[in-house]
């Protein structure tokens, strides 16, 4: 969704039209406070595939600007797990942390903003407005792994791809002219499948079957259109 530019002129330029101005960490922060993050932030772009932190090396904050994340861990034996996805505004990296618990890789193209290590947790030090932001972002996270617990312990195979792609609907979908929402996929199916606790024949077997009853479009591998939200919600659980 295209968020309102910041007509402000104190506002660093680059900051004015930025798409999570208005979401997220920067939401909250003053001219002041945007100046100082602005004035030692990298902006910088990564291809799909692109590793962006490694499970235990050096901690690194960065605000999501565009596109999405890949997280997960790496078992002893070299089997990795995917635990999870980031999309704008969220923030990627562990306050207060030396190490990155998760590997993260780019799942799409995507845009971070990366803040430095003493910036960011200066203005942490200093503001309870961020305070409380990030520990809501936090809070939100803890609350979305309960309910990917329930998902991956309880649900079905046909419950757990539809809760998948309410997932990814609800923090990328754009609604068209006719009131559907369209979405792109940011995993593959196999990684959907990593992701699910299922197989990929078992992934492509439920995406085949909510499009032949007509809940779902589906335009090359990575294009879905919902047709029929209330149908994929209650098939969802």
């Amino acid at each position: 969704m295209t968020r309102p530019h910041d007509a402000d002129p104190a506002t660093p330029v680059h900051c004015r039209t930025c798409q999570v101005r208005h979401g997220g960490l920067c939401e909250v922060l003053d001219p002041i406070e945007l100046v100082r993050l602005a004035g030692q932030a990298r902006r910088t772009r990564h291809d799909p595939g692109e590793t962006l932190a490694i499970e235990s090396g050096e901690v690194g904050y960065a605000n999501v600007t565009r596109g999405a994340i890949k997280l997960s861990r790496v078992l002893r034996d070299g089997r990795q797990q995917v635990v999870g996805l980031q999309f704008a505004p969220d923030l990627m990296g562990r306050l207060f942390s030396s190490e990155s618990p998760l590997s993260a890789e780019a799942a799409t193209e995507v845009e971070l903003c990366r803040i430095p290590r003493s910036v960011l947790e200066g203005l942490v030090a200093d503001s309870e407005r961020i305070k409380l932001r990030l520990l809501a972002q936090s809070l939100r996270d803890l609350d979305a792994a309960r309910d990917w617990m329930v998902t991956l312990g309880r649900k079905t195979a046909a419950e757990r791809v539809a809760s998948l792609l309410l997932l990814v609907a609800t923090r990328t979908g754009v609604a068209d002219s006719a009131g559907q929402l369209a979405l792109d996929l940011p995993i593959s199916r196999a990684d959907m499948a990593d992701f699910l606790g299922l197989t990929l024949e078992t992934v492509s077997r439920q995406i085949s079957r909510l499009r032949h009853d007509g809940v779902i479009v589906v335009r090359g591998h990575r294009s879905v259109v919902i047709l029929n939200q209330p149908a994929l919600q209650a098939r969802a659980g």
